[in-house]
């Protein structure tokens, strides 16, 4: 019987073990993880990626946008109106009739058009109490030429009015009658000249877009209650920084002969300081000032405007190692070289951007 039960036992004692030993050799539910591999692209190549329900940021195109801002940023646009001995707009030249210097050295024009280029343009219309005789036939002869210049698959206007303060009535549109109507709703004529922070808003207004960028100013050029920092100057810099050209239709004049009958009035030193700071910001702009006396008259400045726009030249200018003269001023010489009895009128200069 002892021997009996030693067997048993021994029989027991060898199944336990061969249990246990089958029990170590399965593999483990839980495997201890290998070690994390280096990251890449902020992730690991062994992580499962989750797709985000939300609206995913869209990647931005760096490589396009940064080179966008980079030719904008570098382009200096120079419009030119080419005139004859008659003041008569001369048409028919080609690249290379032009020669451009800039600080007196001849340089290489970088791109030739006419006036296909889209027209951005901002209307500044005085509509202060130094300017009231003539409002509404001034009204009208703006709306005839929103009706003229506009080309409505390229050009964009806007309308500023400006007095005690400039205000923004209507943002740049193709709809003419947008613009009349805002024209048509101005408020009667009255309080100060906020003239030179009009053209600092406008200015700042057209920066951001892309064509020709004109501001065209109707006004007797009075400046009475502008932020005392917007200096003539300041405004010149604003304007050439903003690739803005200038044209004044000057109402002194006709202002004085809806008054008086006369075609000439005596001027007094503030409207003669006015006279010289609006020629100052047209010739520095290559734009142009009128000085209207009469219907007929003040019709055909606006008509000379609108014909200028459609017949200019735009060469373009890409300077290159300027970062050691970022802000510095740079003065523009245009002439046709090949009929040196023309005459160009071009933007007198350009800021170099004090950075990309």
């Amino acid at each position: 019987m002892v021997h009996k039960g030693l067997f048993i036992i021994f029989i027991l004692s060898l199944a336990l073990n061969l249990f246990a030993q089958s029990g170590r050799n399965k593999p483990s539910e839980t495997p201890t993880p290998s070690p994390t591999p280096k990251r890449l692209g902020g992730y690991s190549p062994t992580e499962k990626v989750i797709p985000i329900a939300a609206n995913p940021t869209p990647t931005p195109k760096i490589d396009d946008d940064n080179e966008v801002i980079k030719v904008e940023s570098n382009l200096v646009p120079i419009p030119a109106s080419v005139l004859d001995a008659r003041g008569q707009m001369v048409g028919g030249l080609k690249l290379e009739d032009f020669l451009l210097q800039i600080d007196g050295k001849n340089v290489e024009i970088g791109d030739f058009s006419r006036s296909e280029t889209p027209v951005r343009l901002a209307l500044l219309f005085d509509n202060s109490s130094s300017v009231t005789i003539a409002r509404e036939f001034e009204k009208k002869a703006a709306v005839k030429f929103f009706r003229r210049v506009i080309r409505p698959e390229k050009d964009l206007v806007a309308l500023f009015s400006v007095a005690t303060v400039a205000r923004l009535e209507q943002p740049l549109t193709k709809d003419v009658s947008l613009l009349v109507q805002a024209i048509e709703n101005f408020a009667p004529p009255a309080g100060a000249t906020a003239l030179f922070d009009g053209i600092v808003d406008a200015s700042n207004y057209l920066r951001e877009t892309q064509g020709r960028r004109v501001i065209i100013i109707v006004s007797d050029g009075d400046d009475t209650i502008s932020e005392i920092e917007n200096t003539l100057d300041k405004v010149l810099k604003i304007l050439q920084e903003a690739n803005c050209q200038v044209y004044v239709v000057k109402t002194t004049d006709f202002e004085n002969y809806k008054r008086t009958g006369q075609r000439t009035g005596s001027a007094n030193l503030r409207q003669l300081a006015a006279e010289r700071r609006m020629q100052e910001i047209a010739a520095q702009t290559g734009g142009a000032v009128y000085s209207p006396i009469d219907e007929d008259e003040l019709d055909l400045a606006f008509n000379q405007i609108s014909a200028e726009l459609a017949q200019q030249y735009v060469l373009s200018y890409y300077p290159e190692n300027e970062t050691d003269q970022r802000g510095a001023f740079r003065t523009i010489s245009l002439a046709v070289k090949t009929r040196p009895n023309l005459t160009v009128r071009t933007r007198k200069g350009y800021y170099v951007p004090k950075k990309n």
